[in-house]
C-alpha cells in the first residue's frame, strides 16, 4: 500500500512540475495561421497535437524544458526550445522556395483553401464572396448551383427534383446575372433566354466559386445582380491524383416505385427532319417501345470522379485532368391546383379549376471532362490552353391524375371527371470551352498583357417529348373504364437549339510607382460573334384501331383494347408535323467592347475608375413566316458604363469599400421574337420593341479578417433601374396582350451579413441578407359596371400594381457549424439554409401573384481520413424533407367544398412537392 502512495505522490509532483502549453502556428512572412500543423516534443514523439481550425494548438503537459520539433508541408522544419512558464506560444515556419532556371516558385497558402479564399476577399479591387475547393469539398453539396446558395445574397430557383438550378443575386432574378468559366461567359442552353443553368456542373471540378457584387471597367457590363465566376482545378506545383466513388439513395424511392422508359427508343431526330417537309408521318414512323413504363424499388445512385494533375519539364508545362460522372435517381410527389380569376364578379378572387396529383420520377445523369494546360516560356511569359465539357440529361416520368373541379364535380355524391397524363421526357444540354489565353511581362514586369481567343457552345435537345391523355369519370365513387383522349390522345415534339460563342479579349497593364504612390492603367476589350438556333416540331395523334365496328374505333378502353401505353393503336392526325411555332427561330448577338481603368494606391487608399464602352447589335428571323408579324428584326445601340471603386484599409486586415457601377441587361432572345401564343382566356406576344434595362449600382461593405480563415462583413446595396424588364398586360390597337414590357423604374436595396468565426475544432458560419424591391406593372382588375342596364355586370380595366421584383426574398440566411480534429483526421458539417417568401410568378391579374413559401433546408457532411489516403466520407441533403409551397396570398371561401382542400397561412394553396431526403456514402483517395 504504501508503494502505491508513494507512486501517486511521485506522480503528483511530476505533475505540479508539468504545465499545459498553448499556442499558434503562422506564416513567418504573412501571418496567416496555419491548419493542420504537426507540433510533436521532440524527447517524446508519441506527445503533440495538430493546429486546429484557428491555427491553434495545445499539449496537455510539459516538464521544466523541452524541444518541440513544428513541421508542416511547404515550410521548413523547425525546433522551438521552450520554458514549462512559457506564456501561449508563436511558432513562426518559413514557407520554401526553390528556384528552376528562370521560374521561381514560392509555398503559398493556395487559392482552393479557405485561407486562400479569405485572402482573395480581403485583396480583391472590388466586393466578391469566395467559395473554397476545400469547402465545396466537405460540404453536402454535388453541384454548383447547391453550392452557391451558401452565399450571402443568393438564393436559388430549384427544378422539379428540388435541385438548385439557377442563382437569383441580391433578389435580382436570374435574367440579371450571367456566369463565366474561368473568367470567361459562356452560353447558355436554355431554348429561350441567356442564362446558364448551374446544376449541369459537377461541383468537384472546381477550384473556388467566385461570385462578383460589383462590376470593374474590365468586366462585361450586362450584370444587374452580380456575375458568377467557376474557376477551374489548375495544375498543381506538385503531382497530385485524386479519384473517389459513392452511392447513396433517395429516401422518395424507398417509399413508392421510381417509373423509368427506354430512353434508347427514342428517335433523335422527327419525321420531318429525316424526310423532309413534304413527307406524311404515319404510325410505324414512332416507337411505341417508348411510351412503355418500367418500374424499379429504391434504384441506388452513383458518383464518381478522378483528377491528375502535374507540373513537368522543369515544371515548365503544367497539366490537369479531371472528370466527373454522376448518375442520380431524383423526384417528387406533388399536389398542384390550376388557378384562374374569377370573372363572374368583381372580386377579384382565385378559382381553382382543376386538382392534380403528380409524381415525378428523373434520373439525372452529368458528366464533366476538364483539361488545362499551361507552358512557362519564362518568368514573364505563360500561355494556357483550357478545355472543359459538361454534359447533363434528365430522363423524366411525370405521372399526373387531374380532377376536374368545375364540370360535374360534386363531392357529396363522389361524383368528378378524371384524367390521367404521362409525360415521356429526355431532356439533354451540354456546354463545351475552349480557351487559348497568353500572359506577357515586359521592362521588368511594368507592362502585361494577356489575350485571350475563345469558342463556345451549348447545346440542349428534347427528342420525341411524349404525352399520353386518357380520361374517365367517377360516379357515386365508382371509377369508371379509362379511355384514350378522343381528340387528343397523344402529342410527340422535338425540339432542339444551339448557341454558338467565338470571342476575342484582350487587357493591356502598365504599372508605374513614384514616392509612395502607385498606379496602374489598363485598356483592353472583346468581341462576340454568338449565333443561336431553335427547332420545334410536334405531332398530335388520336386513337383508332380500324378491326372495331366504325363506330367504336376511336373508343379505346383500357382492359379491353389496351393494358400499357404502348399497346394503344395510335393515327396521326398532322402528319406533317407542326413547326409554324415561335420556337423556330434563329437569332444573333454581336458585342464590341473597350474600355479604359486606372488604379491609384496611395498608402492605406486604393482608388479605381473606368469607363466601359458596349457595343451591341441583337437581331432575329423567323424560319417559317408568320402573316401579320415582322419575320425579322435588329436592334442596335451603344452604352456607356462608368465605375469607380474605393477601398481604405485604416488597419490590418480591415477594408471600408465603397463603389458605383453602371450595368446593363439585354432583352432574351425569345423575348424579342414576334411570337403569339393564343391561350383560353388571353393571348400572349412577344415584343421586337423592348428595349435594355440600365441600371445604376451603389455597393458599401465593411470587412474584418481577425484570422486569415475568418471574417465579418457588413455590406449594403442600392440599385436603381430605367425600362426594367417584366411581363405585364399591355393594350396594343384593339387588343390586351401579356407580354415582356419596359416599366419605368425599379429599385433595390438590401443588407448582408457575413459572420466566419473558429474556436478551436468548431466553427461557424453564418450570413444573412435583407431585400427589398418595387416594382410598378399593369395588371387586369375587375370592377362592377356603373351602367346597371348593361348586360355586362363585369367590366376589366387595367391597373397598376407595385409588388417586388420576381424571384426576390426578403430574408436569406445559411448557418453552418464545422468540426476538425487534424488529429484524428475528422471534418464534419451540419448546413442549415432558409429562404423567406418570395415572388415565383407573376400573374396577369391585380394582386393575383404566385408566391413560394419560405424555405428551410438541413444538410450534413462527415468526412473521415485514413492511411495511405484514402478518406471515408458521408453526405445527406434535405434532411428535414421540408415541403417546397407555391401560394396565393388571397383565398377564397368557396375553395373549402373541395375535398382534402387546405389553405396555406390564410391564402390559396397552389402547389406543395416533397423532395425526399438524399443520402450518399463513399471513398476519397488523394495521392
Amino acid at each position: 500500500m504504501k508503494y502505491i502512495m508513494l507512486a501517486v505522490l511521485l506522480w503528483g509532483v511530476n505533475m505540479l512540475a508539468a504545465t499545459p502549453l498553448r499556442g499558434v502556428v503562422k506564416d513567418s512572412e504573412t501571418g496567416e495561421e496555419l491548419i493542420g500543423a504537426t507540433i510533436l516534443v521532440k524527447d517524446d514523439p508519441e506527445r503533440g497535437a495538430i493546429t486546429g481550425l484557428d491555427g491553434g494548438f495545445w499539449i496537455e503537459s510539459i516538464s521544466e524544458r523541452c524541444i518541440l520539433i513544428c513541421s508542416y508541408l511547404g515550410y521548413k522544419t523547425t525546433e522551438y526550445t521552450v520554458q514549462s512558464d512559457a506564456d501561449k506560444l508563436t511558432i513562426l515556419l518559413e514557407p520554401v522556395y526553390s528556384e528552376i532556371e528562370e521560374i521561381v516558385v514560392y509555398a503559398h497558402a493556395a487559392n482552393d483553401t479557405e485561407t486562400g479564399a479569405r485572402s482573395i476577399e480581403r485583396l480583391s479591387s472590388n466586393v466578391m464572396n469566395i467559395v473554397s475547393a476545400r469547402a465545396i469539398e466537405i460540404s453536402p453539396d454535388m453541384t454548383v448551383a447547391n453550392v452557391i446558395q451558401r452565399v450571402s445574397g443568393v438564393t436559388v430557383e430549384r427544378n422539379n427534383s428540388g435541385d438548385g438550378q439557377y442563382a437569383i443575386l441580391r433578389g435580382m432574378d436570374k435574367r440579371y446575372n450571367y456566369t463565366l468559366v474561368n473568367g470567361v461567359k459562356i452560353p447558355s442552353p436554355d431554348n429561350k433566354n441567356r442564362f446558364v443553368p448551374l446544376d449541369i456542373f459537377p461541383s468537384e471540378l472546381l477550384d473556388r466559386l467566385e461570385v462578383t457584387k460589383a462590376l470593374t471597367a474590365d468586366m462585361e457590363g450586362d450584370a444587374i445582380g452580380g456575375a458568377v465566376n467557376l474557376v477551374m482545378k489548375d495544375a498543381p506545383q506538385n503531382r497530385q491524383i485524386t479519384a473517389n466513388i459513392s452511392t447513396g439513395y433517395n429516401a422518395l424511392f424507398l417509399e413508392r416505385d421510381f417509373l423509368s422508359f427506354d430512353t434508347k427508343a427514342m428517335d433523335k431526330q422527327s419525321p420531318y427532319e429525316i424526310y423532309g417537309e413534304s413527307y406524311p408521318a404515319k404510325p410505324r414512323d414512332f416507337s411505341e417501345k417508348l411510351i412503355r413504363l418500367e418500374t424499379q424499388n429504391a434504384p441506388a445512385n452513383l458518383f464518381g470522379g478522378f483528377s491528375y494533375g502535374d507540373r513537368l519539364i522543369h515544371d515548365r508545362l503544367g497539366i490537369m485532368l479531371a472528370g466527373s460522372y454522376q448518375n442520380s435517381y431524383r423526384g417528387s410527389d406533388c399536389v398542384f391546383y390550376g388557378t384562374t380569376t374569377a370573372t363572374s364578379d368583381a372580386s377579384n378572387l382565385p378559382v381553382l379549376t382543376d386538382k392534380n396529383d403528380r409524381s415525378y420520377s428523373e434520373r439525372q445523369t452529368r458528366y464533366g471532362l476538364h483539361a488545362k494546360l499551361d507552358w512557362r516560356f519564362s518568368r514573364q511569359h505563360k500561355i494556357q490552353w483550357y478545355n472543359a465539357y459538361m454534359d447533363f440529361s434528365n430522363a423524366q416520368v411525370r405521372d399526373n391524375k387531374r380532377i376536374d373541379l368545375n364540370i360535374g364535380y360534386n363531392p357529396g355524391q363522389g361524383d368528378y371527371n378524371l384524367s390521367y397524363d404521362t409525360r415521356f421526357r429526355l431532356n439533354h444540354q451540354h456546354i463545351l470551352n475552349s480557351t487559348l489565353k497568353g500572359t506577357h511581362h515586359f521592362r521588368s514586369e511594368a507592362l502585361k498583357i494577356d489575350w485571350s481567343t475563345v469558342y463556345s457552345k451549348a447545346f440542349n435537345e428534347t427528342p420525341d417529348n411524349t404525352s399520353v391523355h386518357t380520361v374517365t369519370s367517377v360516379r357515386n365513387h365508382q371509377e369508371n373504364p379509362i379511355s384514350v383522349v378522343t381528340l387528343g390522345g397523344a402529342d410527340r415534339r422535338w425540339e432542339h437549339n444551339s448557341d454558338n460563342d467565338k470571342a476575342a479579349y484582350l487587357n493591356i497593364i502598365y504599372s508605374m510607382e513614384a514616392e509612395k504612390i502607385k498606379m496602374n492603367f489598363s485598356a483592353g476589350g472583346l468581341y462576340r460573334d454568338k449565333q443561336r438556333a431553335n427547332f420545334f416540331n410536334q405531332y398530335d395523334f388520336r386513337p383508332y384501331d380500324e378491326s372495331k365496328d366504325e363506330g367504336m374505333r376511336n373508343n379505346l378502353i383500357k382492359g379491353v383494347d389496351w393494358n400499357d401505353y404502348s399497346e394503344i393503336l395510335f393515327t396521326v392526325f398532322t402528319p406533317f408535323g407542326a413547326v409554324g411555332n415561335p420556337l423556330n427561330y434563329e437569332a444573333s448577338e454581336k458585342i464590341a467592347a473597350g474600355y479604359g481603368q486606372i488604379k491609384i494606391f496611395i498608402y492605406n487608399l486604393q482608388v479605381i475608375a473606368g469607363l466601359r464602352i458596349e457595343n451591341t447589335e441583337q437581331g432575329y428571323f423567323l424560319k417559317y413566316a408568320v402573316e401579320g408579324v415582322k419575320n425579322s428584326g435588329n436592334q442596335l445601340y451603344t452604352d456607356y458604363l462608368p465605375d469607380v471603386h474605393l477601398k481604405y484599409s485604416p488597419w490590418i486586415n480591415n477594408n471600408f469599400r465603397v463603389s458605383y457601377y453602371k450595368s446593363i441587361n439585354r432583352p432574351s432572345f425569345f423575348e424579342i421574337v414576334p411570337y403569339r401564343i393564343i391561350n383560353e382566356d388571353y393571348t400572349e406576344m412577344g415584343n421586337p420593341d423592348l428595349q435594355h434595362t440600365i441600371a445604376h449600382n451603389i455597393d458599401a461593405r465593411y470587412e474584418y479578417f481577425p484570422r486569415p480563415s475568418e471574417q465579418f462583413m457588413l455590406g449594403l446595396f442600392y440599385k436603381k433601374m430605367e425600362n426594367p424588364i417584366e411581363y405585364g398586360m399591355i393594350t396594343q390597337g384593339q387588343g390586351t396582350f401579356y407580354m415582356p414590357a419596359n416599366f419605368g423604374e425599379a429599385s433595390n436595396l438590401g443588407m448582408e451579413i457575413d459572420i466566419t468565426k473558429y474556436f478551436h475544432s468548431f466553427g461557424l458560419k453564418g450570413n444573412y441578407t435583407f431585400t427589398h424591391s418595387a416594382i410598378t406593372t399593369t395588371k387586369l382588375f375587375n370592377y362592377d359596371n356603373p351602367d346597371p342596364s348593361s348586360s355586362e355586370k363585369v367590366l376589366v380595366k387595367n391597373v397598376n400594381q407595385t409588388r417586388p421584383l420576381n424571384g426576390q426574398a426578403r430574408h436569406v440566411a445559411n448557418l453552418s457549424l464545422l468540426y476538425k480534429d487534424t488529429k484524428n483526421g475528422w471534418d464534419g458539417q451540419f448546413a442549415l439554409s432558409y429562404t423567406g417568401d418570395r415572388m415565383y410568378a407573376v400573374s396577369r391579374y391585380f394582386d393575383n401573384d404566385i408566391w413560394q413559401s419560405g424555405y428551410l433546408q438541413l444538410d450534413a457532411a462527415i468526412e473521415k481520413k485514413c492511411k495511405a489516403g484514402l478518406i471515408l466520407f458521408a453526405k445527406a441533403s434535405n434532411l428535414l424533407n421540408t415541403p417546397m409551397v407555391h401560394y396565393l396570398k388571397k383565398d377564397n371561401p368557396s375553395n373549402s367544398r373541395i375535398e382534402g382542400y387546405r389553405n396555406h397561412h390564410g391564402g390559396t394553396l397552389v402547389r406543395c412537392d416533397y423532395y425526399g431526403q438524399n443520402l450518399q456514402a463513399g471513398i476519397r483517395y488523394k495521392f
